[in-house]
């Protein structure tokens, strides 16, 4: 990236993250709004175009089984509508105020600011909006709204409070540009400590820096003689202030408690104020305006939204089994205005549609592929899948026996997922792919054999240094060679090697085992000998240099004393790398056509089966 953009980015950034602490959480995520050329302040939302009409809506077809738009939306409301429905919930009490106070915020609204603050970092409202994209993964409707339209709705909800006066610009521009005091600090957490320091600072000013670097507690000024950043009025403590601008050059202050710490200063200079140009002054006066203003729309924004919360009559219906027989059709009802089901389904769709269509497409392919296979999914499978998964991770009675409930418990525990979701999402698909590739888990002799060693046979023990081009690691590696030591090898490692363990523990790391998944190391570090350098191991894009410090005895000898655990694990593995090819072979055999994420990719064509 350019520096002048690269600068420019750093500066968005920066706004983006103070519109952010500027809003309350809440109401960020509750002022997603659908930005129309309608207001949104008549309280009215209209579903998007492709969401209108027919409920069979198509958003993407798998070898010619379609699935539909209403199959997604019930699907995502299922796994993120608790999380939505709040946010719409908050959004439509935003939506609500800005009615009843006859506030309007458009799509023109919205525009003219993103091309004001675009103008103000020298860019083109296109390039702005782009640079956000490709830096910052914040597309153009996600930034409308989420970030501008609650700013701007939110300004003039508290505009009556939020007026910058004179006496706070003149402030505000004392503390960025009027005069300043450089000064010395020194901190103790006794009073006692610190008054001490204090008479021997007045007996010789002069030793102020050095009782500082002795004695100060404050680590970031104690190592430059206790300098702390010029002191500027307005602009921070006001007791600290006063004591600065009440000491003339090498003054000495008296001892100030702040917190449970004990301060005293010295000042250095004093640095007179800044005078900006003429022309520079609009710009400033925009600048410190806007912080001001932003700031103090920080508290009445949030002051304002729990006024709304705390008054607002809400009967949040979704995910309650008795209010949604109630009120059938109903997400949520605020004020006695409803949030309808669909509406809640077009939000996730909006936010979560492409994750939760990935999961639909390999739903689809799955059950194709059962119903080619002859084969189906039981609820015994299902039961018997959790099963194996309380027992994979030692969830079980007393008796041995798997746990399945207090499994379910903690899987349950950690987050939004609901009994339905993790059966869908987790179990049958387990289920499904074990199916379709069981009849090719077949143990070889070969594969016991390798599996034998990989787990319990000897390991290398070896230095390693990781060098990410092959100029340095011929360099590195002549170095090692004309130095045969293990200490010069682990400097060579801690000094060069970009492997945070390596470089971290003088070369260290752990052994290297056979079959492990890096054949190139493997089978040069099995080659040497205790003392000896290998060559340059080219792999995955690094170069690599070994020095071998020996070979560890073998855990177990005899394969039989192992077999069954050894049979197990092998079996697992090697299970779910047949499961991994196998949805990953379908993908790239199937004809999917996904109009959701790219309606204008051409369909794959499938491969002859």
């Amino acid at each position: 990236m350019p520096l002048q953009s690269a600068r420019q980015l750093t500066i968005m950034t920066q706004f983006i993250r103070s519109l952010r602490r500027l809003l309350p959480s809440a109401i960020i995520a509750a002022a997603i709004v659908l930005m129309t050329a309608q207001s949104p302040a008549n309280g009215q939302e209209s579903l998007p175009a492709a969401s209108q009409g027919s409920t069979n809506n198509i958003v993407a077809v798998v070898n010619a089984d379609p699935i539909s738009r209403k199959t997604l939306a019930d699907q995502a409301v299922q796994r993120y509508g608790t999380d939505v429905i709040d946010n719409m919930i908050n959004r439509h009490l935003i939506l609500q105020s800005c009615q009843h106070n006859g506030i309007e915020v458009t799509k023109q609204d919205v525009t003219d600011e993103i091309r004001r603050l675009s103008s103000k970092f020298g860019l083109s409202m296109d390039s702005y909006l782009k640079l956000l994209k490709e830096e910052r993964n914040i597309d153009p409707n996600q930034y409308s709204r989420e970030i501008i339209w609650p700013m701007l709705a939110l300004r003039r909800l508290v505009a009556d409070k939020v007026d910058v006066t004179q006496e706070e610009f003149n402030q505000a521009f004392v503390a960025q540009f009027g005069e300043a005091v450089k000064c010395r600090l020194i901190m103790c957490d006794s009073e006692g400590k610190i008054q001490k320091l204090r008479e021997q600072a007045l007996a010789d000013p002069s030793q102020f820096a050095n009782l500082a670097k002795q004695f100060s507690e404050d680590e970031s000024s104690a190592s430059v003689g206790g300098l702390i950043p010029p002191m500027r009025r307005y602009s921070g403590d006001t007791r600290l202030e006063e004591a600065a601008f009440g000491l003339q050059d090498d003054d000495i202050s008296e001892v100030m408690q702040l917190g449970d710490q004990w301060i005293m200063l010295q000042a250095v200079r004093r640095i007179p104020a800044t005078s900006p140009s003429p022309q520079a002054m609009p710009a400033i006066r925009e600048q410190i305006s806007d912080r001001i203003r932003d700031e103090k729309m920080r508290s009445a924004a949030t002051e304002l939204f729990s006024k709304l919360q705390q008054e607002a009559n809400v009967i949040k219906v979704l995910g309650t089994p008795e209010l949604e027989q109630q009120y059938p059709g109903a997400g949520a009802i605020i004020n006695g205005e409803q949030i309808t089901l669909g509406l809640i389904g077009e939000e996730c769709i909006k936010r979560h549609g492409e994750e939760v269509l990935e999961g639909e497409i390999n739903r689809k392919l799955l059950t194709q592929a059962l119903r080619q296979a002859g084969k189906r999914v039981t609820d015994a499978d299902l039961q018997e899948e959790i099963a194996r998964a309380a027992t994979s991770y030692g969830i079980l009675r007393n008796d041995g026996t798997p746990d399945t409930e207090a499994w379910m418990q903690q899987v349950l525990s950690t987050g939004n997922v609901t009994r339905n979701v993790y059966m869908e999402d987790s179990v049958w698909p387990s289920v499904a792919l074990t199916k379709l590739v069981e009849d090719d888990l077949v143990l070889t002799d070969a594969d016991l054999k390798e599996g034998f060693e990989s787990a319990y046979g000897p390991r290398v023990e070896v230095l390693a240094c990781v060098l990410s081009d092959q100029r340095s690691a011929q360099k590195i590696w002549e170095m090692a060679r004309d130095n045969a030591t293990d200490d010069f090898f682990g400097r060579l490692a801690s000094q060069y090697s970009v492997e945070p363990v390596s470089s971290s523990n003088m070369g260290k790391v752990p052994p290297i085992r056979k079959h492990g998944g890096q054949p190139a190391v493997e089978k040069e570090a099995f080659s040497l000998k205790p003392g000896q350098l290998s060559g340059i191991i080219a792999t995955g894009g690094k170069y690599i240099i070994l020095r071998c410090q020996g070979f560890t005895e073998p855990v177990v000898t005899d394969p039989t004393a192992v077999q069954s655990e050894l049979v197990r694990d092998l079996k697992e593995k090697k299970l779910r790398r047949l499961m991994a090819d196998r949805i990953e072979n379908l993908r790239t055999k199937a004809e999917i056509d996904n109009f959701l994420t790219a309606a204008n990719e051409a369909p794959r064509v499938a491969e002859a089966r």
